[in-house]
């Protein structure tokens, strides 16, 4: 996979790239209005009677009823689908080169719903307005409102053929966008009182549990999060991540760049060369499962071999872009549980 290839598909590669991810808000679509508080605001019955609801923009989108058409990036389509809700269009990576779901799809059926884009910049506008949507939904990596996988080139004509929710996946923990994606599929008729989405809920606290007595019991276990392309290790810092921020405050020790070498990727990351890949020493290292970055068994580079936790077999995955259910997010966080549990000290 080329590094360039990497650049447009990948958050860190196009931050790195010098901000393709295009700043500056998205443009309000129509049937929203402005709302001053945060929070949301939803019927109480999805399925009968107005709707609103208000994003993380501070943008409050109203219609006569429940959208049933609903265009989602895949990672919200995903969460959504956990809830029981079901979108008929979505954008973003969802089917792989060889035809299987793409990890963001999560349990998504992917020959139900109808593919706008797969990649970076790829969005079928007529495609889009054929499926006449009710709502966009998708979420925002920076505090401008820029909606994530929609392209700059045509978000304007996007945003006329439907009003857009935005969730926020900047700068917060990660319990914030879950508890955000939870009262959007409510509001949107999913059943959120059923056992199982009670039963992921407890779930996922008894995982943050035992991940805060992991890093309690081992406070020496030092984890870096990295992301490979062909070209460049990217080491990202943990003050913008939803996980990493997570993680962090639950006590979990990272290597953490200092701010001018995160200043080229946005504040998010800091670029080695492979020369230079043993720069931090880790005990865990969390390497991003996103198909548009090298999966550790596939990385060929000597240097990478050599790291103490590679050796040791002390490489798991990171969920760069979480599906925002519990159900999905429980995984990440006793992964990260169990492998500071069991880790050897070889930083």
């Amino acid at each position: 996979m080329s590094n360039a290839r990497t650049a447009r598909f990948s958050r860190r590669g196009l931050l790195a790239a010098g901000g393709a991810l295009g700043l500056g808000a998205l443009v309000t679509a129509c049937g929203s209005e402005d709302s001053k508080d945060g929070g949301s605001e939803s019927t109480a019955g999805a399925q009968s009677g107005p709707w609103s609801f208000k994003d993380d923009r501070g943008k409050t989108v109203k219609l006569d009823k429940a959208p049933a058409t609903i265009v989602a990036f895949t990672g919200v389509a995903a969460a959504l689908y956990d809830y029981g809700v079901t979108v008929k269009g979505v954008f973003g990576p969802t089917k792989t080169q060889d035809g299987k779901p793409d990890v963001q799809a999560g349990d998504m059926d992917i020959s139900k719903v109808t593919i706008l884009g797969n990649t970076w910049d790829q969005f079928n506008v007529e495609k889009y307005a054929a499926l006449a949507p009710d709502v966009l939904i998708s979420t925002m990596f920076d505090d401008a409102g820029t909606l994530w996988y929609v392209p700059e080139a045509s978000k304007d004509k996007i945003a006329k053929l439907a009003p857009s929710v935005g969730v926020s996946v900047y700068d917060r923990q990660i319990t914030a966008p879950l508890q955000r994606m939870w009262e959007l599929a409510e509001s949107l008729g999913g059943d959120m009182k059923s056992a199982k989405a009670a039963d992921a809920k407890k779930r996922f606290e008894e995982a943050s549990e035992r991940l805060r007595k992991a890093a309690k019991a081992n406070p020496g276990i030092k984890v870096m999060a990295g992301s490979a392309s062909q070209e460049l290790f990217y080491v990202s810092g943990t003050n913008l991540s939803i996980d990493l921020e997570y993680f962090k405050a639950l006590g979990v020790n990272f290597v953490e760049p200092p701010e001018k070498a995160k200043a080229q990727g946005g504040g998010w990351f800091e670029s080695l060369s492979w020369e230079n890949v043993d720069k931090y020493q880790a005990d865990i290292i969390m390497m991003d499962d996103r198909s548009s970055a090298i999966q550790p068994a596939d990385i060929t580079e000597a240097t990478w071999k050599k790291l103490p936790a590679v050796k040791a077999g002390q490489v798991i995955a990171r969920s760069a872009e979480p599906i925002l259910s519990y159900d999905k997010c429980v995984p990440l966080v006793e992964n990260l549980a169990k492998a500071i549990e069991t880790a050897k000290k070889v930083s």
